[in-house]
């Protein structure tokens, strides 16, 4: 088969591999429909986050091919959503419902598709054929009628956004919600269109990105641009979210946060020691979270928001490119890139590329 793997910073090329096999009887062989590139993936290829080579992709969107004999939920032709961690629903963690946490596939970053080495060796998404194990807990069957391209979002920047605004909006029904972002990607879009849809009195949205604020206006956001330093704060809100990738506008979210508000970090802090300003925290009685999405856990609840709401992971800018273009269009920019093998049904078109 072939697969799109990382060789060196800003560089990536099909390459030919061996089929995978299917490992046991409890896993399947899914052939990739659509990859979408995490927020993550563009500097991972350009920069070099993580040694190569590795195979790419870990946004996935497939159609199972072959199954084991203990594999019950999924058969030959079912389409799919691939949770971008893995997680074997049996150990202890998994029984707690932190899947993120699985003890049984444990690596660096934890068991992933599409890290190499530091995922645990799993295979990356851009590929002929991907083995998944654990298939009747880790997969979801895919809605009727969804495109292979909105489906592959959900997997992991779609779940992330819907986390960091979700179980606070559970909690604090209508609240008010600010989202902060700097960093470049989709996901504090995701994250605006999530508040939304669940129902957010208001959803202030501020983004150093000029284009990316008027794409979160578009969405129902009462959005604006920032530009120069951070201030100290902004307007408080209950719910607030970090997506700014700097250790000064972190500050001003949780600064921004109201007493007992929580505030959720998505941008990850590279920086071996990133400062917090834990006494206003303390006297304000702020709760702070970071941590990975934990796809199989939260994919659930996204998939429930797409069937019962408006919520639709397309309305963010999305670009479109076929699969034979993977390599190029892999380290170009865009809010977010999908590379698509095929649609997911005959007559059901996807979203234009923007």
């Amino acid at each position: 088969m072939r697969h799109l793997v990382y060789t060196r910073p800003g560089h990536v090329e099909w390459q030919e591999a061996r089929d995978p096999e299917l490992a046991d009887d409890t896993s399947v062989l899914v052939q990739p429909l659509a990859v979408s590139r995490c927020d993550l993936d563009l500097p991972m290829a350009r920069d070099g986050l993580f040694p190569g080579p590795y195979p790419v992709g870990h946004e996935i969107a497939g159609r199972v091919v072959a199954t084991g004999g203990r594999v019950r939920n999924h058969r030959a032709g079912d389409t799919v959503i691939v949770p971008f961690q893995l997680s074997c629903g049996r150990c202890g963690p998994c029984r707690r419902g932190t899947f993120a946490a699985c003890a049984t596939y444990m690596a660096p970053v934890g068991g992933s598709f599409g890290f190499g080495s530091w995922g645990g060796g799993h295979g990356g998404g851009l590929a002929d054929l991907l083995a998944v194990p654990d298939a009747d807990h880790l997969l979801l069957a895919a809605p009727p009628g969804v495109p292979a391209v909105a489906l592959a979002t959900l997997s992991d920047n779609v779940v992330d956004g819907y986390r960091a605004v979700g179980p606070a909006l559970a909690e604090r029904p209508g609240a008010e919600v600010l989202i902060v972002a700097a960093a470049a990607g989709a996901l504090a879009l995701y994250t605006a269109a999530a508040a939304i849809a669940l129902g957010a009195a208001r959803v202030r949205y501020v983004d150093r990105d000029p284009a990316r604020a008027e794409a979160a206006r578009q969405l129902g956001a009462d959005s604006s641009h920032h530009g120069g330093p951070w201030p100290k704060r902004f307007d408080p809100a209950p719910v607030t979210v970090d997506v700014t990738g700097d250790a000064h506008g972190l500050a001003c979210v949780i600064r921004s946060t109201e007493r007992y508000g929580v505030c959720t970090g998505l941008a990850i802090a590279f920086e071996a020691a990133t400062p917090l300003p834990l006494l206003e925290m303390y006297t304000r009685g702020i709760t702070f979270h970071t941590s990975r999405a934990d796809a199989r856990r939260y994919l659930p609840d996204v998939l429930r928001l797409l069937a019962t709401t408006g919520f639709n992971p397309m309305a963010v800018p999305t670009t479109i490119r076929p699969w034979e273009e993977a390599p190029e269009a892999w380290l170009q920019p865009a809010v977010k890139l999908v590379v698509e093998r095929e649609r997911l049904a005959a007559g059901t078109p996807s979203a234009p590329a923007r």
